[in-house]
């Protein structure tokens, strides 16, 4: 089990973060820098906070203690003149400001970012929301869910003879909040350089958009939208789950034409090489329901331990379904640290993900577990009499 260490530095050590947002992409981009060394300030609501600790799991706030780690709250009330002069001397003393209010609502409460960057020109606002903050939506809250269906994702997810799916975790937030993390960066740079800061408008649609943006240059070529084709893909085979005799399942990608011909010499079925119906990827894919069941077939009569043992000796690309019970314990996570144990105040210890990308010279750490609300709020208040104006 790992234990939370105060003394860490890590390469944003320099970097105070001041995060007013609330649930996911928000709380993932401050995370990311937290994780990286930065002093992420929540600020939260007295009796409330950060609606991401009303996540429950079994009783247990899991979705704050995970990503709020190596963050500190600070309960302010902005209607109030202490308060919102308290906010507004952090902000001088500030690198980076996040929110996600529907857009508006930063300036409803007179903070605009106008006001901010005269307090502080070299500050990074990142205004976090659903639909961005220009555009004709821009007035609509906008949840993860409205944009993974609204992106083209959820039409894309699923099987063709069943409704479109939608992700089951917060996929649009998540993807944002890295891009967000990727704005931030960016935009210190540019504050170290030249002094200037600016703010960032992250919407959480053009995000996961970014991800399947290939289907609108598909469409502009075929004037067709891409339908669902539950594990397959549309554009190579053989790909696709494949059920084992123990009732587990392996995937298994053949997106290189060399690794195509390999499954099918694995398979004991050489033949298929020459045959015009598989024997290059656009043909497979047209093809792909008939070369499933060929593959399927021999996959079907073995265990999951059997085939997967059969093809990585082949070099096939092939792996096993997991679930997060599998994950634990499995040589790969363990020999990685992909998963870490950390300390747990109120459960002893909790496993998550360990800090991502690994950095050879400047790596991230765990210096304080997820803060209770408001747990900070004297020691920040007591650090703001020791600053300038």
């Amino acid at each position: 089990m790992k234990k939370f260490d105060p003394s860490q530095t890590g390469p944003l050590s320099d970097v105070r973060v001041l995060d007013m947002s609330r649930l996911v992409a928000g709380n993932m981009l401050s995370a990311y820098l937290a994780d990286f060394g930065a002093d992420v300030i929540k600020i939260e609501r007295e009796g409330r906070g950060d609606d991401l600790r009303n996540w429950r799991e079994a009783g247990w706030d899991i979705y704050w203690k995970v990503y709020g780690r190596n963050k500190r709250s600070l309960v302010l009330d902005l209607k109030s003149g202490d308060g919102m002069d308290a906010f507004k001397k952090l902000v001088r003393h500030s690198h980076v400001l996040i929110e996600n209010f529907v857009p508006g609502g930063l300036e409803k409460i007179g903070l605009s970012p106008d006001l901010l960057l005269e307090l502080n020109p070299a500050l990074v606002i990142v205004r976090v929301s659903g639909w961005g903050q220009t555009g004709p939506y821009s007035h609509k809250p906008g949840f993860g869910t409205l944009v993974e269906a609204m992106s083209g994702f959820a039409h894309l997810n699923g099987y063709p003879d069943r409704p479109p799916v939608l992700p089951p975790l917060a996929l649009a937030d998540m993807i944002a909040g890295v891009y967000g993390a990727a704005g931030v960066l960016t935009a210190l740079r540019v504050a170290e350089k030249e002094g200037r800061g600016q703010v960032i408008d992250l919407s959480l649609f053009e995000p996961i958009f970014s991800v399947i943006s290939s289907e609108a240059a598909k469409y502009k070529v075929t004037g067709e939208a891409t339908m669902r084709a539950g594990n397959q893909s549309t554009h190579t085979a053989p790909r696709n789950i494949y059920a084992c005799s123990d009732s587990k399942f392996v995937a298994m990608s053949g997106s290189m034409q060399s690794m195509a011909m390999k499954i099918f010499d694995t398979i004991g079925r050489p033949e298929l090489k020459s045959d015009p119906k598989f024997a290059t990827n656009d043909a497979r894919v047209i093809n792909r329901d008939e070369l499933d069941q060929l593959i399927g077939a021999y996959i079907g009569a073995r265990t999951q331990q059997e085939n997967l043992d059969i093809f990585e000796a082949a070099g096939v690309t092939v792996g096993p379904v997991c679930s997060v019970a599998d994950l634990m314990g499995h040589p790969f996570v363990t020999g990685r640290e992909a998963i870490v144990e950390l300390e747990d105040r109120d459960l002893g210890s909790l496993p998550m993900h360990n800090i991502v990308p690994r950095l050879s010279q400047t790596p991230g750490g765990f210096r304080r577990p997820a803060p209770k609300l408001g747990e900070h709020t004297q020691a920040i208040l007591d650090e703001l009499k020791t600053l300038g104006s």
